[in-house]
């Protein structure tokens, strides 16, 4: 073939003489099937850019959840501090209802178990303590125990394990050794404190430790402490079976370290302002770290172009959701009346100085601020219970009646709101009850939520009079629980089970297909264009044959003119 090459195992030609170049040709039309491909590339980069960027502020959402769970209860948000004179001897921690208070604390004695003590010994932990099958009989806090089959040739170490070990005294006693330098000695100390906990050995079979051999080092006794001088000295003492006190002043665990009676050590009980405000600045940081991302995924540019977010319904949806909690009033809060001291001193943000900033081109445009001013006032009112359960209130139940109180609920069940109830008592019982105008299930003096939001929900009824005895009970959910919440609603996972999940991953899942149907026209058009390559060189290879041979008949007639004209 002239200026040209064709071979049908490899197709290969770079076109004829005239300078025909088919590969590039071919090239050409191939390049404008590809942009087909490409446009289908850049399609799926797009839906693959909202994935990813959902996938970044679902973590974002989920590292919000992680921060709030810290201070999700009025105990973590509301810290009280309890300072002592003396820590050596005594320190305290406080719950967050402990009352603002100070104690004065006389310890008169610690709260101690029992130990007895082998006064023989053996000179090595390897050396034998019986020669027979034995057992081994001992009493604690009243009660007998046997611990059978002690093999002969038990060591001491053995039988140390063998009481560490045993079902009926790993729970009650422990055995030890103390090495006085010469002789290892078998100890025998009750596991709990106080004065009911007596350790006695009654009878230890053939071991080498006879019952004479056992001392008692030290006798398990009660803690013994006065409280703001009560009881009087000639009265005794408050006693507790442990050194760690948490059912004498309320809201306070006191910690008893050493004794000293005649030595009063006081106690002052404060509430944490400081840490409330730092509390409160993590909650605000930590929404707006939510918020900012956000924003930035669907802020429009001055030229009015948007980002790859801007207007995706799902993002709104979040992001409209996580406003409205700061900006609304709280789950079962209600309106302060300062004239009948009913409702809530706090229920909404806003009461704080936490809003969001809705000054056009503010740094802080669209972000949770607090105002400093409003902030101090509030807490010049010297409530910090009340700001505690806006933001940690979970499933905090209270009455406005001082006729009935709340009683319980069931979490999960019950519902957090505001209910009217109205019980109807003859003196002797209650012979009728509502809940929100529905019938509520009678018990004693307790009345429950048998249907609806106040299911599981009952209220004890204090005043017995007869008559109707009305008010409302407001079950509460503070801000951060609320938030939290909807967090969990919004992560959800989707489900391909339940058809079910958070609007992120139901949206994530839509793309998922939709790149999934984008990669198989990908594949489709991919395969399509390498068929038509092959066809599109075979049918030039074929042209170019043709032409080849046209220009050899061309070669030939020439020929033969020039011959005929010569």
């Amino acid at each position: 073939m002239a200026d040209g090459t064709y071979s049908s195992g490899s197709i290969n030609f770079s076109g004829l003489g005239n300078g025909t170049d088919f590969n590039k040709l071919i090239e050409g039309l191939l390049d404008v099937e590809r942009r087909r491909v490409t446009r289908l590339e850049t399609w799926k980069s797009s839906w693959q850019q909202k994935n990813d960027q959902f996938s970044t502020l679902n973590t974002q959402m989920l590292n919000l959840k992680t921060t709030l769970e810290d201070f999700d209860t009025i105990n973590e948000f509301l810290k009280k501090v309890v300072t002592s004179t003396d820590t050596t001897r005594l320190t305290a921690t406080a719950e967050s209802h402990a009352l603002e208070t100070n104690a004065t604390i006389e310890i008169g004695q610690l709260a101690s178990n029992d130990v007895h003590i082998t006064a023989s010994g053996t000179s090595s932990l390897k050396t034998a303590i019986t020669s027979t099958n034995t057992f081994f009989k001992f009493s604690y806090a009243g009660e007998d125990y046997t611990i059978n089959d002690i093999p002969a040739g038990t060591t001491l170490e053995n039988f140390v394990n063998i009481i560490n070990n045993h079902p009926d005294s790993r729970t009650r006693i422990r055995a030890s050794t103390v090495y006085d330098g010469s002789v290892y000695h078998l100890q025998i100390s009750g596991l709990e404190q106080g004065s009911k906990n007596q350790v006695t050995i009654s009878d230890e079979g053939d071991i080498i430790f006879g019952g004479s051999s056992f001392r008692e080092t030290q006798n398990a006794v009660n803690a013994q402490i006065r409280v703001n001088g009560f009881p009087s000295a000639g009265g005794g003492w408050i006693e507790r079976p442990s050194n760690s006190i948490n059912d004498v002043l309320e809201g306070i665990t006191l910690n008893l370290h050493d004794a000293e009676p005649g030595r009063t050590i006081k106690l002052t009980t404060t509430t944490d302002t400081a840490g409330i405000r730092g509390t409160i600045d993590k909650f605000i940081s930590s929404v707006n770290e939510v918020r900012a991302l956000i924003i930035k995924m669907t802020k429009v540019n001055d030229e009015g172009e948007g980002s790859i977010l801007t207007g995706n319904y799902g993002v709104d949806m979040i992001a409209q959701k996580l406003k409205n909690i700061t900006a609304d009033m709280g789950i079962g809060f209600s309106v302060w009346d300062p004239e009948n001291m009913t409702g809530d001193r706090f229920s909404a943000l806003s009461q704080l100085g936490i809003m969001t900033d809705a000054e056009q081109g503010s740094p802080t445009y669209g972000l949770l601020k607090i105002d400093e001013e409003l902030f101090e006032k509030a807490m010049a009112e010297n409530d910090p219970e009340a700001i505690a359960r806006l933001f940690a209130a979970n499933n905090f139940g209270e009455s406005d009646s001082p006729d009935f109180t709340f009683s319980s609920l069931i979490d999960g069940t019950t519902k957090p709101g505001v209910y009217k109830v109205e019980i109807v008592s003859d003196g002797t019982k209650i012979i009728s009850a509502t809940i929100n105008g529905e019938e509520a299930s009678i018990d004693g003096w307790e009345i429950t939520g048998k249907s609806g939001a106040a299911l599981g929900m009952a209220v004890r009824l204090d005043n017995i009079s007869a008559g109707t005895h009305s008010g409302t009970v407001s079950i509460k959910t503070g801000k951060v629980g609320e938030m939290i919440e909807e967090l969990k609603a919004l992560t959800k996972p989707y489900s391909k089970f339940t058809y079910e999940g958070g609007p992120l991953s139901v949206l994530q899942d839509n793309y998922r297909d939709i790149m999934n149907s984008i990669d198989e026209k990908i594949a489709f058009e991919t395969k399509r264009i390498s068929k038509m390559e092959t066809n599109l060189k075979l049918k030039f290879a074929r042209l170019d044959a043709l032409l080849g041979q046209y220009e050899r008949l061309q070669g030939q007639l020439g020929s033969s003119i020039a011959q005929l004209t010569a």
